[in-house]
């Protein structure tokens, strides 16, 4: 953890999600009890066609909601697009942008990543913008200068009315029950605090930085503690509310 920071914990519950697991979420929201809000902020980020239940189910909550993705234009003639005004219109206060899977599945780059998070930010939303090496990259030893360049290309120069948190996502590690040693997560976070630092100076250290990749009950408190990650985006352990409280209960 970073001191001064106070930990995000954000599920993506990715193409996954009917309104019939509303039920899930109502466990979530019932089990955010004060003492676990006053430690942590829990996000989940939902699909599209869930966001408007669950803003109203969330609304007196601490709970928040979220999107997946977002269109870098503000409104206009992109069909089948969702705009960030739509978003926040359902009640959603965050969007995950530069997503691996939008990265490979959809050919998006660093700038329409960065485009993306302007207009985020713009609407005064929270930018969770992801990075990570693919298997390839790691095993040439090419992560520090893979996290380097997504970083320098993915992040606007400021976050304007918004918050822009970083999340550190192995390619290799997600869904596939593998995760990096402790000491190869300290290591990519450390290099990412002090990118932040080097170029938005002591506003760098506010900037929450995420962990994700195979994040379970059983392996959270190790992954939580280590220094510089302030929190979790976590994939199919936060489709069910006992796995991602029990992540939670790491805090």
């Amino acid at each position: 953890m970073t001191p001064g920071i106070k930990p995000l914990v954000a599920g993506n519950w990715k193409m996954n999600g009917l309104n019939s697991s509303i039920g899930e979420l109502e466990t979530m929201r019932d089990q955010f009890r004060p003492e676990l809000s006053a430690k942590i902020d829990m996000l989940v980020c939902l699909p599209f066609t869930m966001l408007g239940k669950a803003g109203d189910f969330v609304a007196r909550s601490p709970m928040r909601i979220g999107a997946q993705d977002c269109h870098r234009e503000l409104k206009g003639a992109h069909t089948g697009d969702i705009s960030v005004e739509m978003i926040a219109d359902c009640g959603a206060t965050a969007v995950i942008v530069g997503h691996s899977e939008r990265r490979t599945d959809h050919g998006e780059s660093d700038e329409q990543v960065r485009e993306k998070a302007q207009t985020v930010l713009h609407w005064g939303q929270m930018a969770i913008i992801c990075i990570g090496e693919t298997d390839e990259q790691r095993k040439l030893g090419s992560t520090l200068d893979v996290l380097k360049k997504q970083m320098s290309g993915s992040i606007p120069d400021s976050a304007e009315n918004g918050e822009i948190v970083v999340a550190y996502e192995p390619i290799w590690a997600i869904g596939t029950g593998l995760t990096p040693t402790a000491k190869d997560v300290e290591e990519a976070h450390r290099f990412m605090r002090a990118e932040l630092v080097e170029r938005f100076g002591e506003d760098g250290n506010t900037i929450r930085l995420l962990y994700g990749g195979s994040v379970k009950p059983g392996n959270a408190k190790e992954l939580m503690g280590i220094n510089n990650v302030d929190g979790a985006l976590i994939g199919g352990a936060s489709l069910k509310a006992e796995d991602f409280l029990g992540i939670c209960a790491a805090y």
